[in-house]
Protein backbone atom coordinates (compact mmCIF):
# COMPACT_ATOMS: atom_id res chain seq x y z
CA UNK A 1 0.00 0.00 0.00
CA UNK A 2 1.27 3.39 -1.33
CA UNK A 3 0.69 5.15 1.90
CA UNK A 4 2.23 2.61 4.33
CA UNK A 5 5.57 2.10 2.35
CA UNK A 6 5.12 6.49 2.73
CA UNK A 7 4.58 6.86 6.21
CA UNK A 8 7.75 4.65 6.86
CA UNK A 9 9.83 6.46 4.89
CA UNK A 10 8.49 9.90 6.22
CA UNK A 11 8.81 8.33 10.08
CA UNK A 12 11.95 6.58 9.78
CA UNK A 13 13.63 9.97 8.02
CA UNK A 14 12.06 11.93 11.39
CA UNK A 15 12.99 9.80 13.63
CA UNK A 16 16.28 9.93 12.71
CA UNK A 17 16.76 13.67 12.52
CA UNK A 18 15.43 13.58 15.56
CA UNK A 19 18.07 11.15 16.75
CA UNK A 20 20.74 13.85 14.54
CA UNK A 21 20.05 16.90 16.39
CA UNK A 22 20.55 14.91 20.10
CA UNK A 23 18.08 14.75 22.87
CA UNK A 24 19.48 18.75 24.00
CA UNK A 25 18.70 19.98 20.71
CA UNK A 26 15.40 18.09 20.81
CA UNK A 27 14.14 19.10 24.20
CA UNK A 28 14.67 23.11 23.01
CA UNK A 29 12.41 22.17 19.85
CA UNK A 30 9.64 20.82 21.77
CA UNK A 31 9.59 23.28 24.58
CA UNK A 32 7.90 26.01 21.99
CA UNK A 33 4.64 25.02 22.85
CA UNK A 34 3.05 26.38 19.15
CA UNK A 35 5.71 23.67 17.75
CA UNK A 36 4.75 21.09 20.30
CA UNK A 37 0.48 21.59 19.37
CA UNK A 38 0.85 21.62 15.59
CA UNK A 39 3.53 18.34 16.74
CA UNK A 40 0.26 16.88 18.54
CA UNK A 41 -2.46 17.60 16.27
CA UNK A 42 0.08 16.23 13.15
CA UNK A 43 0.24 13.02 14.99
CA UNK A 44 -3.97 13.19 15.78
CA UNK A 45 -4.55 12.98 12.35
CA UNK A 46 -1.94 10.47 11.54
CA UNK A 47 -3.87 8.21 13.82
CA UNK A 48 -7.15 9.19 12.71
CA UNK A 49 -6.06 8.66 9.21
CA UNK A 50 -3.66 5.01 9.92
CA UNK A 51 -7.16 3.72 11.53
CA UNK A 52 -9.51 5.00 8.42
CA UNK A 53 -7.50 3.97 6.18
CA UNK A 54 -6.00 0.33 7.08
CA UNK A 55 -8.53 -2.21 8.75
CA UNK A 56 -7.47 -2.91 12.22
CA UNK A 57 -6.62 -6.48 11.91
CA UNK A 58 -4.66 -5.96 8.81
CA UNK A 59 -1.52 -7.90 8.68
CA UNK A 60 1.71 -6.91 8.33
CA UNK A 61 3.77 -8.62 5.63
CA UNK A 62 4.83 -11.85 6.35
CA UNK A 63 8.14 -13.69 4.87
CA UNK A 64 9.21 -17.46 4.03
CA UNK A 65 12.16 -19.48 5.73
CA UNK A 66 14.36 -18.28 2.83
CA UNK A 67 14.21 -14.66 3.71
CA UNK A 68 15.39 -14.42 7.40
CA UNK A 69 18.33 -12.23 7.51
CA UNK A 70 21.50 -13.80 8.21
CA UNK A 71 21.89 -11.21 10.55
CA UNK A 72 19.57 -9.38 12.96
CA UNK A 73 20.99 -6.52 14.57
CA UNK A 74 19.76 -5.92 18.33
CA UNK A 75 17.92 -2.63 18.58
CA UNK A 76 18.16 -0.32 21.47
CA UNK A 77 20.76 -1.42 24.33
CA UNK A 78 22.25 -5.02 24.30
CA UNK A 79 21.90 -5.30 28.19
CA UNK A 80 20.36 -3.50 30.98
CA UNK A 81 22.77 -2.20 33.66
CA UNK A 82 20.95 -3.36 37.18
CA UNK A 83 21.80 -5.65 39.56
CA UNK A 84 18.72 -7.64 39.38
CA UNK A 85 18.67 -7.86 35.74
CA UNK A 86 22.12 -9.82 36.36
CA UNK A 87 20.85 -11.87 39.11
CA UNK A 88 17.81 -12.90 36.77
CA UNK A 89 20.64 -13.58 33.93
CA UNK A 90 22.69 -15.46 35.63
CA UNK A 91 19.97 -18.18 37.14
CA UNK A 92 18.54 -18.48 33.02
CA UNK A 93 15.73 -16.28 34.31
CA UNK A 94 14.08 -18.74 36.12
CA UNK A 95 12.90 -16.35 38.76
CA UNK A 96 11.77 -13.76 36.23
CA UNK A 97 8.11 -13.23 36.69
CA UNK A 98 6.06 -10.75 33.87
CA UNK A 99 3.57 -8.79 35.90
CA UNK A 100 0.21 -7.93 34.47
CA UNK A 101 -1.89 -5.61 36.58
CA UNK A 102 -3.41 -2.15 36.27
CA UNK A 103 -7.02 -2.19 35.21
CA UNK A 104 -7.62 -5.75 35.25
CA UNK A 105 -9.86 -8.07 36.75
CA UNK A 106 -7.15 -11.01 37.83
CA UNK A 107 -3.39 -9.57 38.23
CA UNK A 108 -1.01 -12.09 37.53
CA UNK A 109 2.53 -13.38 37.42
CA UNK A 110 3.74 -15.05 34.78
CA UNK A 111 7.39 -17.43 34.67
CA UNK A 112 8.74 -17.88 31.40
CA UNK A 113 7.33 -21.37 31.68
CA UNK A 114 4.11 -20.63 32.09
CA UNK A 115 4.20 -18.36 29.12
CA UNK A 116 5.53 -21.15 27.26
CA UNK A 117 2.96 -23.92 27.57
CA UNK A 118 0.29 -21.10 26.83
CA UNK A 119 -0.93 -21.08 22.84
CA UNK A 120 1.85 -19.61 21.02
CA UNK A 121 1.94 -17.65 17.32
CA UNK A 122 5.05 -17.65 14.94
CA UNK A 123 5.49 -15.09 12.46
CA UNK A 124 8.62 -14.49 9.68
CA UNK A 125 8.64 -9.93 9.88
CA UNK A 126 10.58 -7.48 8.96
CA UNK A 127 11.69 -4.94 11.49
CA UNK A 128 12.00 -1.74 10.48
CA UNK A 129 14.77 0.37 13.04
CA UNK A 130 14.41 4.18 13.18
CA UNK A 131 17.95 4.27 12.84
CA UNK A 132 17.69 3.31 9.19
CA UNK A 133 18.10 -0.43 8.95
CA UNK A 134 16.09 -3.28 9.07
CA UNK A 135 16.35 -7.05 9.20
CA UNK A 136 13.55 -10.05 8.80
CA UNK A 137 13.55 -12.46 11.54
CA UNK A 138 11.18 -15.09 12.86
CA UNK A 139 9.50 -14.63 16.37
CA UNK A 140 7.81 -17.05 18.48
CA UNK A 141 5.57 -16.00 21.42
CA UNK A 142 2.59 -15.74 23.47
CA UNK A 143 -0.44 -13.22 21.68
CA UNK A 144 -0.73 -10.78 23.99
CA UNK A 145 -4.47 -10.47 23.32
CA UNK A 146 -5.40 -13.36 25.01
CA UNK A 147 -3.25 -12.90 27.55
CA UNK A 148 -5.36 -9.52 28.32
CA UNK A 149 -8.42 -11.13 27.59
CA UNK A 150 -7.46 -14.20 30.43
CA UNK A 151 -6.77 -10.84 32.97
CA UNK A 152 -10.09 -9.41 32.09
CA UNK A 153 -10.05 -5.86 30.99
CA UNK A 154 -11.71 -3.34 33.93
CA UNK A 155 -13.96 -0.48 32.04
CA UNK A 156 -12.00 2.64 31.32
CA UNK A 157 -9.22 0.15 30.20
CA UNK A 158 -7.44 1.98 26.99
CA UNK A 159 -3.57 1.29 26.94
CA UNK A 160 -1.13 -1.34 27.80
CA UNK A 161 2.45 0.06 29.28
CA UNK A 162 5.36 -1.97 28.90
CA UNK A 163 7.74 -1.40 32.15
CA UNK A 164 11.16 -2.70 31.31
CA UNK A 165 14.19 -3.71 33.28
CA UNK A 166 16.53 -0.98 31.00
CA UNK A 167 17.53 1.96 32.66
CA UNK A 168 18.98 4.30 30.01
CA UNK A 169 19.24 7.20 32.04
CA UNK A 170 19.97 7.34 35.84
CA UNK A 171 17.27 9.27 37.57
CA UNK A 172 15.63 9.90 40.95
CA UNK A 173 12.19 9.70 39.70
CA UNK A 174 12.55 6.65 37.50
CA UNK A 175 11.99 8.46 34.25
CA UNK A 176 15.02 7.18 33.05
CA UNK A 177 13.56 3.33 32.99
CA UNK A 178 12.30 2.69 29.29
CA UNK A 179 8.76 2.10 28.71
CA UNK A 180 6.04 2.00 26.44
CA UNK A 181 2.68 1.88 25.71
CA UNK A 182 0.24 0.90 22.98
CA UNK A 183 -3.48 0.88 22.54
CA UNK A 184 -5.70 -1.74 22.88
CA UNK A 185 -6.24 -2.07 19.12
CA UNK A 186 -2.72 -2.85 18.53
CA UNK A 187 -2.82 -4.51 21.90
CA UNK A 188 -5.06 -7.02 20.40
CA UNK A 189 -3.82 -7.80 16.51
CA UNK A 190 -3.29 -10.73 15.93
CA UNK A 191 0.07 -10.58 15.45
CA UNK A 192 1.32 -8.64 18.49
CA UNK A 193 3.11 -10.93 20.74
CA UNK A 194 5.26 -11.33 24.10
CA UNK A 195 8.31 -13.35 21.91
CA UNK A 196 10.24 -15.44 23.58
CA UNK A 197 12.35 -16.91 20.48
CA UNK A 198 14.21 -15.50 17.58
CA UNK A 199 14.99 -17.60 14.75
CA UNK A 200 13.81 -20.68 16.87
CA UNK A 201 16.04 -20.05 19.58
CA UNK A 202 15.60 -18.33 23.11
CA UNK A 203 16.22 -14.89 22.72
CA UNK A 204 19.84 -13.54 23.21
CA UNK A 205 20.22 -10.62 26.31
CA UNK A 206 20.81 -8.40 23.27
CA UNK A 207 17.43 -9.35 21.72
CA UNK A 208 15.57 -8.53 24.73
CA UNK A 209 15.81 -11.59 26.83
CA UNK A 210 13.82 -13.60 28.52
CA UNK A 211 10.55 -11.47 26.84
CA UNK A 212 10.18 -8.82 24.64
CA UNK A 213 6.96 -6.59 22.47
CA UNK A 214 6.32 -7.55 18.94
CA UNK A 215 4.18 -4.68 17.34
CA UNK A 216 4.71 -5.32 14.11
CA UNK A 217 2.76 -2.85 12.67
CA UNK A 218 4.75 -0.19 14.54
CA UNK A 219 8.62 1.04 14.48
CA UNK A 220 11.41 -1.13 16.31
CA UNK A 221 10.90 1.93 19.15
CA UNK A 222 7.45 0.04 19.80
CA UNK A 223 8.74 -3.59 20.24
CA UNK A 224 9.93 -3.43 24.10
CA UNK A 225 12.64 -5.50 25.45
CA UNK A 226 13.27 -7.11 28.86
CA UNK A 227 9.99 -6.97 29.85
CA UNK A 228 8.46 -7.17 33.64
CA UNK A 229 5.73 -5.91 34.07
CA UNK A 230 2.30 -5.00 31.81
CA UNK A 231 0.29 -2.30 33.29
CA UNK A 232 -3.30 -1.29 32.06
CA UNK A 233 -3.91 2.01 32.31
CA UNK A 234 -6.94 4.31 31.47
CA UNK A 235 -4.12 7.02 30.64
CA UNK A 236 -0.30 7.61 30.65
CA UNK A 237 -0.14 11.08 31.12
CA UNK A 238 1.23 11.11 34.77
CA UNK A 239 4.10 8.11 33.44
CA UNK A 240 6.76 10.45 34.08
CA UNK A 241 6.97 12.46 31.01
CA UNK A 242 3.46 11.70 30.24
CA UNK A 243 3.77 10.97 26.49
CA UNK A 244 3.37 6.94 27.05
CA UNK A 245 7.14 6.03 26.11
CA UNK A 246 10.74 6.89 26.53
CA UNK A 247 11.38 7.97 23.17
CA UNK A 248 7.81 9.85 22.87
CA UNK A 249 9.13 11.99 26.24
CA UNK A 250 11.99 13.23 24.65
CA UNK A 251 10.49 14.02 21.14
CA UNK A 252 9.88 10.95 19.03
CA UNK A 253 5.63 10.12 18.03
CA UNK A 254 3.84 7.71 20.09
CA UNK A 255 1.97 6.59 17.43
CA UNK A 256 4.81 4.89 15.17
CA UNK A 257 2.73 2.74 12.95
CA UNK A 258 3.47 1.59 9.66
Amino acid sequence: MTFSITRRRLLIGSAAGLGTIGLTGCDEVVQNSNVENVLAMAEKLTIGSQRLLVPKHELAREFSEADISPIFKPNGTSQPDSEEYARMMENGFADWRLKIDGLVERPVALSLADLKRLPSRTQITRHDCVEGWSAIGKWTGTPLGALLQSAGLKPGARYAVFHCADQLEQTLDGSGTYYESIDLIDAFHPQTILAYQLNGKDLEVAHGAPLRLRVERHLGYKHAKYLMRIEIKDSFAELWGGKGGFWEDRGYEWYAGI
